[in-house]
């Protein structure tokens, strides 16, 4: 048994043996064969169609003898590429600070006190504390252990745990494993790539990240556009190449065409919002593990919450007791038979404290004036805890040969392990009522007596004289009442599963303004009922009360069965399976185990419930913000593929008004305002009164991408009557390209200020916080200019310089062909007030 004076004892390295030891084993890092991320990103680049297309059109410029033109589509062709490569940078980066945050810590001793550490900077020689719920950080031996269990089936494909000691032929311990129960001090001696796992080059990490349906409906969507692409530039070539006969002229004409049908700043976009987006949070004290769950965030319809350190401080402070032998409740622990009680709680309890319950029964029996007798007797025996509802009983025996054998838990289960007549039973759970409907958490407490060695398989089998109840108090948080709040307004469901029972539960949950707190249901009564069942009382119900691994999955299920989309907070190991299982994992980073951390998708790193407000404020932020770039990339591509093809295949005067330069200058504009504009865009405030989005529901639903066709064939109606405006008037070809392409420039600025909400006027967004805004379109207006006003730019993109009134004109037409949407948004904001 490990008591607090042996951990006293083991002073652990030094600061100057760890530097030794790590100069000459290195890290505690396993280490594959590095990738060239760099020249992976390149090529993967190379072989994106936008960029093949970029290269051809610079060939045959050059083939062609048109240098200058050459020479600006190979300079485009370094611009995007850089700021492609600088966005791809940008958002991996973000992603790695986010992988390195969420690695495991481990405690450590060293200079003769405990530590926490990253497991990384482990050094062979190290002593490394482990207790259940985290993951073994290096191989090493056992030095001390109290009730120590591992599962090491990712090394041996063994689903049972395997009890070890210090004193047992296999004291061994290896990385990657996980302590089921327990604890013990382990000495080094592997790291890195030197242990099993490290040998046989296993990976703790996943291998394959499955695509969320977003992301597979947007590569099929730009997929979809390729293939478009590839069509109708063969069809342009032909048509050109029957009017001119020139090979690769039309080719060219073709390209340009092609280059403008591919929306390639869509899954650039995708990556970026997902990437910033999680930095964003963990920022705000959340850690996303994988980008993806960004998506998922703001579709949770249902959130399913612990009560202890989620709802509740999980301060624990020891409040009362029932002393059974004269069926008295009191909160003063000084008679005899309460001093007794306390101490037979004490016996039941582990040496070294990790539990707050624990915590609370050491600081208590601290305050006794009494002999603490502990140090004088040996743990013989241990059973974990365990059993539904669970308890757990130790075993002590000193040297002449006295034996103590000490229970707690589940006031249900000492119930059913103990002597007691029906009428006793009725009166020990009217004492349990008693204090649990003030909102303590009570836990029973016995004594058994066994003679010989030969323990029985399971604690249950023991008879217990049953003494009493220890009740304690965990206030709520203060901000929680506000906070369920918050999500009811942003109509999600809560529910609280917990391993406590229905009374304490309820007295809790309708001090802090939970809904529903009279619906609950128990674990076994849960286990009980047939699928078809569970799947009606699962919404129906608010509180799930004696809850344990097998149940909670069944809740996970029973929900998504449900079509709900669910969150699920968790700390402890028993909740690994339901926090996997869950859309949405969410484990405490101060008090969760590793192995929460490790099966959650995120974690909240002040264990802090209210940042799930912010978590899912961001979610909705992100997808509605996507959404908002997507929207403006399908409208603004349509009038560029429109105007481009449309005198071309109807035989106008101008067949070819727009070439590649043209088409990739708008790309250099188009690119930041989607990536960088919306990205950063605040949260519409409406966004958290609203439901929950469909998880299936993409940017593709059917009446918002209608309104985006609508903003493009609008904007292309505008372009076609500049066209045909110029082409009455008998201007030029040069002229009429240039009214054309200011007119489409004006819409893109008016289409990006309208488009930053679908809800609120150009007037309200105009006042949100974006300062990118003033600068993107203040780029946009100089870059312009300086087409129209310096005259190398003016003769290389065949332009000229417009009158005033010219000019206004295509503002004005510009204007016209996007600002009705506004008139959109104000029906849609009546038909919801009514």
């Amino acid at each position: 048994m490990i008591t607090a004076n042996q951990t006293e004892k083991l002073k652990g390295l030094s600061n100057d043996e760890v530097l030794k030891s790590r100069a000459i084993f290195g890290e505690n890092s396993i280490i594959h064969e590095e990738k060239n991320v760099f020249l992976n990103s390149i090529l993967e680049m190379i072989i994106e169609p936008m960029f093949l297309l970029l290269i051809a059109a610079a060939a045959i410029y050059f083939i062609t003898g048109d240098y200058g033109n050459g020479i600006f589509m190979t300079a485009a062709i370094a611009l995007i590429s850089t700021i492609s490569l600088y966005q791809e940078s940008k958002s991996r980066s973000a992603i790695q600070t986010l992988k390195k945050l969420s690695q495991p810590n481990s405690k450590v001793i060293r200079n003769n006190e405990t530590v926490e550490i990253p497991s990384e900077e482990i050094v062979i020689g190290d002593l490394i504390q482990t207790e259940e719920g985290t993951f073994i950080p290096a191989d090493g031996v056992i030095i001390q252990s109290n009730d120590f269990a591992v599962n090491e089936s990712i090394l041996t494909g063994e689903s049972m745990a395997v009890f070890k000691n210090e004193s047992a032929t296999d004291n061994t311990v290896f990385l990657g494993t996980v302590v089921t129960s327990g604890l013990a001090i382990c000495k080094v001696t592997a790291i890195g790539n030197k242990t099993q796992l490290g040998k046989i080059g296993k990976s703790l990490e996943e291998i394959a990240v499955e695509k969320t349906p977003l992301q597979l409906q947007i590569g099929s969507f730009v997929k979809k556009m390729s293939i478009v692409g590839l069509i109708i530039f063969g069809i342009v070539w032909a048509i050109n190449y029957y009017n001119t006969g020139a090979v690769l002229d039309s080719l060219l004409k073709a390209l340009t065409l092609a280059m403008s049908i591919i929306p390639e700043e869509i899954p650039v976009a995708f990556t970026t919002f997902m990437a910033l987006g999680s930095w964003r949070l963990m920022k705000m004290g959340i850690i996303v593990k994988q980008t993806k769950t960004v998506e998922t965030l703001g579709s949770a319809t249902v959130i399913c919450t612990d009560k202890t350190g989620t709802i509740t401080e999980n301060k624990m402070s020891l409040a009362m007791g029932y002393t059974f032998a004269n069926d008295a409740i009191n909160s003063d622990f000084s008679s005899e038979l309460s001093i007794e009680l306390l101490t037979i709680a004490m016996w039941a309890s582990e040496p070294i404290p990790f539990d707050a319950m624990e915590n609370a029964l050491h600081d208590a029996y601290a305050k006794l004036n009494i002999v603490d007798e502990r140090p004088n007797f040996k743990l013989v025996h241990e059973y974990p805890l365990d059993g539904k509802p669970p308890m757990m009983t130790h075993v002590f025996e000193n040297k002449n040969g006295t034996r103590i054998i000490a229970a707690k838990g589940a006031t249900e289960a000492l119930i059913a392990t103990s002597n007691l007549s029906e009428k006793e039973k009725e009166q020990v759970l009217t004492a349990m009522k008693t204090m649990a409907l003030e909102g303590y958490r009570v836990l029973g407490v016995g004594v058994s007596h066994f003679q010989g060695n030969n323990y029985p398989q399971k604690q249950q089998d023991f008879k217990f004289d049953f003494k009493g109840l220890v009740a304690f108090y965990d206030p709520p948080k203060a901000n929680i009442k506000a906070t369920f709040e918050t999500f009811y307004n942003a109509g999600i469901q809560i529910k609280i599963v917990t391993g406590d029972n229905a009374e304490t539960t309820a007295t809790i949950a309708k001090q802090v303004g939970f809904r529903n707190a009279d619906k609950t249901l128990n674990g076994d009564e849960l286990m009980a009922m047939d699928d078809a069942t569970l799947k009606t009382r699962v919404m129906e119900t608010a509180i799930f009360t004696r809850m344990f691994p097998e149940a909670k999955l069944k809740i996970i299920k029973a929900l998504k069965d449900n079509n709900q989309i669910v969150a699920m907070t968790g700390d402890g190991v028993n909740d690994g399976p339901a926090l996997k299982s869950a859309h949405i994992g969410i484990a405490m980073g101060k008090k969760g185990t590793e192995i929460a951390k490790q099966a959650a998708n995120l974690i909240l790193i002040d264990d802090d419930f209210s940042k799930m407000i912010d978590a899912i404020a961001m979610g909705r932020k992100i997808y509605s913000n996507l959404k908002k770039a997507i929207q403006y990339i399908i409208s603004i591509h349509i009038p560029i593929i429109l105007i481009v093809f449309i005198p071309l295949a109807l035989g106008w005067i101008y067949p070819n008004i727009f070439s590649p330069v043209h088409v990739i200058f708008l790309e250099i504009i188009m690119g930041p305002t989607c990536s960088i504009i919306y990205e950063n865009e605040p949260m519409e405030r409406n966004l958290m009164q609203v439901k929950p989005r469909p998880f299936t529901n993409t940017f593709f639903k059917l009446n918002e991408i209608t309104i985006s066709i609508i903003q493009g064939l609008l904007i292309t109606l505008g372009l076609l009557f500049i066209y045909q405006y110029c082409v009455a008037l008998n201007y030029s070809e040069t002229t009429t390209r240039t009214l054309v392409f200011l007119t489409l420039i004006a819409a893109n600025i008016f289409l990006t200020l309208t488009n930053r909400s679908f809800y609120y006027s150009i007037f309200t967004t105009l006042r949100y916080k974006n300062n990118l805004v003033l600068i993107i379109v203040s780029a946009t207006i100089v870059m312009t200019a300086s087409l129209l006003f310096i005259p190398v730019f003016t003769t290389f993109f065949e332009f000229e310089k417009v009158s005033g009134v010219q000019l206004s004109l295509s503002i004005l037409v510009g204007f016209l062909s996007v600002i009705w949407i506004e008139i959109y948004k104000i029906f849609k904001r009546r038909k919801v007030l009514l």
